[in-house]
């Protein structure tokens, strides 16, 4: 941890807080074949938030040929987060897309989106947490009462923090959060204007770089260890039109995501190539961070894998802690047929 926060130390501030918007790749200009020769089938993907590292696996999946080889010519887009992606795909403006997958059991569980399924999972662990600095007085969820923090409004991090509060015997009335931007949120806690930000745990290496001081981390998994993270999702009319085209589409991806984890440098520079204010000595540091979170004991060495009993037990805690209003059972947000098996 301690070379990886030196790594990313050295990388500039305004590249750690960018939320960047992504540009055009060159390798997938001169050929709009297949290799069996037919013609690629477009396809828009939309990032989880952002092109950061812990997203760069997608274009590695471009520049390395594995959409094209799997006969897609595929955009790639920005996300702006669970609730926005979930939106845009839905509507029809993009095809497939990363989401918190705890996220999405929120919105679909209070009648917020509808008509989306999951159909793989990124990371096996959820990486939600509260970051703070030293010097705050945090070092366990309980010191959390009294302080300030800061999330965007439709966070996952922020939207679940009355059940982790709950569960980790924090007494919520007496945490006061404030409205922030995404892509300002690390900038906030270096000014000291709050005591703490929603953010991943992958992000922990930046927040040192930009505030100069230690991170103190409380990860979300510490409580509520059942939570995948970030899965893919698509919509229910694409699964169910085109289950060729998403079991096609999720192989080619997670192959990106196999080859960025064990190969985190070269995906750092796919990522600036495509996406010119990209620090890749960030990215890289991100991606092997976030390597622990993509594979667990349940999934074995498969990726993207989806246990119906663990998401069940994440449907059960959240409506536990009354933050459902409505019951509904895994499968009406998975495809399990459509996901990898383990």
């Amino acid at each position: 941890m301690r070379r990886l926060t030196r790594t990313v130390a050295a990388a500039a501030l305004a590249t750690a807080l960018a939320l960047v918007s992504g540009c055009g790749s060159d390798s997938d200009k001169s050929d709009a074949k297949a290799p069996n020769g037919a013609a690629l089938e477009k396809v828009t993907y939309l990032t989880s938030f952002g092109n950061f590292g812990r997203d760069s696996y997608a274009w590695v999946a471009k520049e390395k040929g594995f959409f094209k080889d799997a006969g897609f010519d595929v955009e790639i887009k920005p996300g702006q987060g669970t609730g926005s992606v979930i939106q845009t795909i839905v509507g029809g403006q993009a095809d497939f897309g990363p989401i918190d997958l705890t996220g999405g059991l929120l919105q679909f569980g209070n009648g917020q989106a509808k008509d989306f399924v999951a159909v793989a999972a990124i990371q096996q662990r959820t990486m939600a947490a509260i970051v703070s600095v030293e010097g705050k007085n945090i070092a366990t969820p309980k010191d959390l009462e009294g302080k300030k923090l800061a999330d965007a409004p439709s966070s996952v991090v922020k939207n679940l923090f009355p059940t982790y509060a709950k569960l980790a015997g924090i007494d919520a009335s007496k945490v006061t959060w404030v409205n922030g931007e995404p892509a300002t949120l690390i900038g906030t806690l270096a000014s000291g204007s709050v005591d703490g930000i929603g953010q991943f745990v992958v992000g922990q290496p930046t927040v040192e770089a930009v505030t100069k001081k230690k991170p103190v981390v409380l990860p979300y998994s510490n409580v509520m260890q059942d939570l995948y993270g970030n899965a893919l999702i698509t919509s229910t009319k694409m699964a169910k039109e085109k289950p060729d085209t998403v079991k096609r589409f999720t192989a080619a991806l997670l192959k990106g995501l196999e080859y960025a984890l064990a190969h985190p440098q070269e995906a750092a520079d796919m990522l600036k190539k495509n996406v010119d204010a990209t620090n890749p000595a960030a990215a890289a540091a991100e991606l092997q961070l976030m390597a622990a979170y993509v594979r667990s004991s349940n999934s074995g060495t498969a990726l993207g894998t989806l246990d119906s009993g663990r998401v069940a037990k994440s449907i059960a805690l959240l409506q536990g802690a009354g933050a459902l209003k409505q019951n509904f059972t895994p499968d009406q947000i998975i495809d399990f047929d459509l996901a990898p098996k383990a």
